[in-house]
């Protein structure tokens, strides 16, 4: 009997266990809602408790399962309280996806004009909350045996944008990170990749841009029409299934044709 390549299984996301954070709010949001409907075991861990509650709990009214843990990804207790709860409810960790970003609510300007902790808030964010996470699962995905970690950095590294000079350089770092930690964790078989989004319409976007920010975004794809968060899905549940088993420290560009490299 062949031991290879199980189409029928490869692609599965049934009863994995996996974190979303940021998983309560915009993109991650419908990350959270897709896997659940994958049959994924969904853990969202988001600082906006009221907003993850809720999808967590239209998650499970549909038959899905989902817990909902406040947390704040750059502090290290409660990153630990958010992996040791969902030990608790579900058993363990397959799967960790490194959502949650500070970006929406910077204002675009100079780069001069950025502040010290406005910096400092951003990398604490975008890659301290990485590193911690990331961490606080490291033991789990171990007792199971191996796990996956995606990692969302973002597309404006491939071009080196303006106006958030503190947002493209931690995203640019995303990559660094996992293509280091992928080396620190594949003999423990936990693969480690990233995706680099390209302009996205989701709901915290479409809150934060303006109609004049917004026009023009679809020059220069291939696939001439706005990305949504659902072209994103696809990517995700790849990286974090079996069928991308042997697929560790790459970086997915997802963002219709825009950039390639």
């Amino acid at each position: 009997m062949s031991t290879g390549f199980d189409a029928n299984t490869a692609y599965s996301m049934k009863d994995k266990v996996v974190i979303v954070t940021g998983g309560g709010t915009g993109i991650g949001k419908v990350y959270s809602q897709r896997l659940a409907e994958s049959g994924a075991k969904v853990v969202l861990a988001d600082i906006a408790a009221d907003e993850a509650n809720d999808v967590a709990a239209q998650i499970r009214e549909s038959g899905g399962q989902a817990l909902s843990v406040p947390t704040d990804v750059t502090d290290e207790d409660a990153v630990q309280a958010m992996a040791d709860a969902a030990v608790k409810e579900f058993g363990g960790i397959d799967g960790l996806v490194n959502n949650a970003s500070l970006m929406s609510v910077l204002p675009r300007g100079d780069w001069f004009e950025i502040s010290v902790d406005r910096w400092d808030s951003v990398m604490a964010v975008n890659l301290k909350g990485i590193f911690l996470c990331s961490r606080a699962v490291y033991p789990h995905m171990q007792k199971r045996g191996g796990g996956s970690i995606v990692n969302i950095s973002s597309g404006r590294i491939w071009e080196g944008n303006p106006n958030r000079l503190d947002y493209t350089t931690s995203k640019a770092g995303v990559v660094g990170l996992t293509r280091a930690l992928a080396r620190e964790v594949g003999d423990d078989k936990i693969s480690v990749n990233a995706i680099t989004p390209g302009f996205t319409l989701s709901e915290t976007q479409m809150s934060s841009s303006s109609s004049n920010y917004l026009g023009g975004k679809d020059d220069g794809k291939c696939f001439k029409r706005p990305q949504t968060p659902d072209d994103l899905v696809g990517a995700v549940i790849f990286l974090l299934s079996g069928a991308a088993g042997f697929i560790t420290g790459q970086t997915v560009n997802v963002d219709g044709g825009m950039y390639m490299h």
